[in-house]
């Protein structure tokens, strides 16, 4: 029996707009042969089989966050949210990207405080589109749990870059479950200071994040504070850490910490994930 895809392909959205075949978690159904025994099978035919070099670690699986029980309203696969503070945000490294330049569709490992796998999130965005915007590019970032399922959308349309040009700030758009707007993160114009609203379904603002006036710092973390909306309560941050030098300097993989309230709405926490992958395209995704 054929073990199921993950993969998404143009025929299988038969509703909506054509998408890319995109693998959300490769390997996710694959047997790691050397993680059986101490040799690697070889094909019939062979004398011997290959040997593991001494000391060999085989990969171990992520550990996944339980599956909570759904309170009444939470859009299905945002329950794992009404029980965390915290999420950490992690990049994959892609060889590409680090040995040729080449600009490769993002990936990310989302857990929480304990470590645990919460979500999965990939983008979706074609190669010339990447190649030629660069980190202004527009995109789509399908974000799974750990069952499989699609449980958000983050959209991002393209608008220009330019500070000068307040008709054209930076917005995006959160769904869960897909197709479902369930929040917004919309830049607003400053002279000197990054700043967004977050925004509900009814595109009411909520929350304001304020980020710092040079979001390049050596050694440290940059943090994006995100406050009521007169500005006056701190209410969580959104965190660009250190990663240190040799990172920071050859790849553009960069890790986040995401902290709110316990008690914050889901709908808000997940438009406060989205907000993250829009604060990293802005200002730490570039070439290295």
């Amino acid at each position: 029996m054929t073990a199921p895809s993950n993969k998404v392909y143009a025929e299988d959205n038969l509703h909506g707009p054509p998408a890319y075949a995109i693998d959300l978690q490769p390997g996710r159904n694959e047997v790691n042969p050397a993680a059986m025994g101490t040799a690697v099978p070889v094909p019939p035919g062979m004398a011997t089989a290959v040997p593991v070099p001494p000391g060999y670690v085989p990969p171990q699986a992520p550990v996944m966050m339980p599956v909570p029980q759904r309170p009444p309203g939470c859009p299905p696969g945002l329950e794992y949210l009404t029980q965390i503070d915290q999420l950490l945000v992690k990049q994959k490294v892609e060889l590409a990207e680090v040995i040729l330049g080449w600009e490769t569709n993002n990936k990310y490992d989302i857990k929480n405080s304990l470590g645990q796998q919460v979500f999965y999130a990939a983008e979706e965005t074609d190669c010339m589109t990447r190649q030629c915007c660069g980190p202004l590019r527009p995109f789509v970032l399908h974000i799974q749990d750990n069952l499989g399922q699609e449980v958000i959308t983050v959209t991002r349309p393209l608008r220009c870059g330019s500070c000068c040009c307040p008709c054209c700030l930076q917005e995006l758009e959160v769904q869960s479950p897909p197709g479902n707007p369930i929040g917004y993160v919309v830049q607003d114009w400053h002279v000197f200071l990054p700043k967004y609203t977050i925004q509900n379904e009814r595109k009411e603002p909520v929350l304001k994040i304020v980020g710092p006036f040079c979001s390049c710092k050596c050694c440290s973390d940059v943090n994006f504070e995100v406050k009521s909306l007169d500005e006056t309560a701190m209410v969580g941050t959104i965190s660009k850490q250190w990663t240190g030098f040799l990172r920071e300097a050859y790849t553009d993989a960069d890790n986040f910490g995401i902290k709110f309230p316990m008690d914050l709405d889901v709908k808000i926490k997940a438009v406060m994930l989205g907000a993250c992958f829009l604060i990293d395209f802005m200002f730490f995704e570039h070439s290295k």
